[in-house]
């Protein structure tokens, strides 16, 4: 086996709102601005999958980052992006349905 640490893929939503509340976690909501405009988790953030590497910057890297989507599959994708471009402190959430009904 390689020296690669399998992450979880992803994380309940105890441990997401626990990451916001106590801990500075940022919610990015990284589905289309439309999307987002037609109902979001209240106090998520809007940076859709395709501009991440656009707008990376404006994120800080010491902060806990909990990604969501709408079914997991670009909320995952965010993570390994922003993994790449150096943030460490990323966690996938998958469903926005996941923290509305916890």
């Amino acid at each position: 086996m390689s020296g690669i640490t399998k992450q979880p893929k992803q994380i309940q939503c105890p441990e997401a709102r626990h990451m916001i509340k106590n801990k500075g976690g940022l919610l990015l909501d990284v589905r289309s601005h439309d999307e987002f405009q037609r109902g979001s988790i209240p106090g998520a953030v809007n940076l859709p999958l395709q501009k991440i590497h656009e707008n990376h910057v404006y994120l800080d890297k010491k902060r806990p980052i909990i990604v969501c989507c709408v079914s997991g599959n670009r909320s995952a994708q965010a993570r390994c992006t922003l993994n790449l471009l150096g943030f460490n402190n990323v966690h996938d959430l998958g469903s926005i349905r996941k923290y509305l009904t916890c």
